[in-house]
């Protein structure tokens, strides 16, 4: 210090030191002789390793074992820094992975451990890429399938499928992404690992969700609810709380089939969530409300806004910007139902954002639709319905390329046959009636439950109806406000001079 080189960075018990430029720290180094260097990384790497500092050190003492030319240790403890990242530090986590699949590529050929290794960091990387935007699909999720297959490795497989799957989803490649979760849940289910089935089942139920396949969805959030018996933090290698996530997969299934039980899923997998997982809550909380909100089952009222904008200060704090987009999104639709014109104008800001977000990034792509959708609404509603509706129709026609109709499609529609029935000309007309009618011709293995959450009838319903009604589940048909199905609501007609109606009724079972 007194010849200036060095300078103290922390004033605490354990003083740290720092050189004052990076310049003298590299002649500082580089004048030691290499087996020098290496023992004083290798003395530093034992003392840290045998400090009780816990894991937080393990990248650090990673680079002093590999520095001090210990590959095996560094190899062990570049993993164990990924473990330990993976739930604070993704971008951390994901570059000790690399550190460790350099490690093991330059071990010899005949290197008995050499597989395995190659294996280990490759998985973690392929599972948790989409964390960070990255893409897994093609050569680099090949070499790993080739290398576990060789090695009859089933278990890294069905973690590297579960990030694939992620990965079409984030990209909106949603029929592949459906195709893959049923070929990671058949290779989960072969493995017969409850743990394993809990922590990896949640990627391949959000692939069958955003396409609608109901009863898939359903039946492998109530397996995960089973398997998990209780306990909130079984299998949170992907999420901080599977169990709490898997309850609220299992309401927006049960309520899009018309189950019973689903409003007492989303309240006991907020508590869950909330007690468990900051980042797990922000995530359960944005997909509590989003789809609720638009498919009519939740209310945007005082009470769900101050929720959601309580997770999207976790989420921020949490420094995980997946959960951050999942709670700004939410909070963003919630706002755009509100009565106020100030509200919607915030939730329009908070959708903009996210939209900008996910363009700029490259990730979140198969989310962009329903946004894109409620942007326009809001367009619209300033009197700009020209300007408004052919991005509701692009919104739509993606869903549908998709598969996404009787999911996301159903509320993208609404928007699209309000911005339609408000123009009020008969063109306008003749469209809406089109896409109802696309609506009610819609193939689906899971036949009528979702689709009559804002139903479609028959022509000629009985009763004449006014010219237009709002939307799809507007005033007359709307789904109650505390959020229960309670029977056959009121229809909504779309009539015409001729007499030909359209009813579209919200109607199932009776939630207790």
């Amino acid at each position: 210090m007194n010849a200036d080189l060095i300078d103290q960075v922390r004033f605490t018990a354990h003083s740290e030191y720092a050189f004052r430029h990076p310049l003298i720290r590299t002649v500082a180094y580089e004048s030691q002789l290499k087996a020098d260097r290496a023992r004083l990384h290798r003395r530093l790497a034992d003392a840290l390793e045998t400090s009780e500092s816990g894991d937080h050190n393990a990248a650090l003492i990673a680079e002093h074992f590999e520095a001090a030319g210990d590959l095996d240790a560094a190899y062990s403890w570049h993993m164990r820094a990924g473990k330990w990242a993976l739930n604070r530090d993704i971008a951390a986590a994901r570059l000790s992975w690399e550190r460790a699949t350099k490690i093991a590529d330059a071990l010899p050929a005949d290197d008995p451990d050499r597989a395995g290794m190659r294996i280990a960091p490759r998985t973690m990387w392929c599972g948790f890429a989409w964390r960070v935007h990255a893409h897994i699909s093609g050569a680099r999720f090949d070499e790993l399938r080739e290398l576990c297959t060789a090695a009859g490795d089933k278990t890294s497989l069905a973690i590297a499928m579960a990030g694939l799957v992620m990965d079409h989803m984030y990209q909106a490649r949603m029929p592949r992404a459906s195709q893959v979760a049923s070929e990671v849940m058949d290779l989960i289910e072969s493995i017969g690992n409850p743990t394993l089935t809990v922590g990896l089942s949640l990627t391949a139920i959000m692939a069958k969700a955003e396409r609608a396949e109901w009863f898939d969805a359903l039946r492998w959030s109530q397996q995960v609810v089973d398997l998990a018996d209780g306990n909130p933090s079984k299998g949170n290698f992907m999420i901080g709380s599977p169990l709490a996530l898997a309850l609220t997969t299992r309401a927006v299934a049960r309520y899009c089939l018309g189950r019973a039980g689903w409003r007492d899923d989303m309240r006991q997998a907020i508590e869950m969530a909330r007690a468990t997982d900051p980042v797990a809550y922000a995530t359960v909380v944005g997909y509590v409300h989003n789809p609720g909100i638009p498919f009519g089952v939740i209310s945007a009222d005082d009470a769900a806004v101050r929720e959601i904008e309580d997770a999207l200060q976790i989420a921020a704090r949490s420094g995980d910007d997946l959960a951050l987009a999942s709670a700004q999104t939410a909070l963003g639709i919630a706002l755009v139902h509100r009565p106020t014109e100030e509200e919607r104008s915030h939730g329009q800001k908070h959708l903009a954002e996210v939209r900008d977000v996910f363009v700029s990034h490259g990730y979140s792509l198969g989310d962009l639709p329903i946004i894109e959708a409620y942007l326009a609404r809001e367009t619209a509603r300033r009197g700009e319905g020209d300007d408004a509706i052919p991005p509701m129709r692009g919104a739509v026609d993606q869903l549908i390329r998709e598969g996404q109709l009787l999911s996301w499609g159903l509320s993208a529609t609404n928007l699209l046959v309000e911005a339609l029935l408000d123009r009020g000309g008969d063109g306008e007309f003749a469209e809406a009636e089109s896409a109802i009618e696309r609506i009610a011709a819609a193939p689906t293995d899971d036949v009528e439950p979702l689709r009559d959450v804002m139903g479609v009838a028959a022509p000629g319903a009985a009763g004449a109806g006014p010219r237009r009604r709002r939307g799809l589940c507007g005033p007359q048909g709307s789904l109650p406000r505390d959020g229960h199905f309670t029977g056959v609501r009121g229809a909504h007609r779309l009539g015409r001079s001729d007499g030909v109606t359209r009813e579209i009724r919200a109607w199932t079972c009776r939630d207790t």
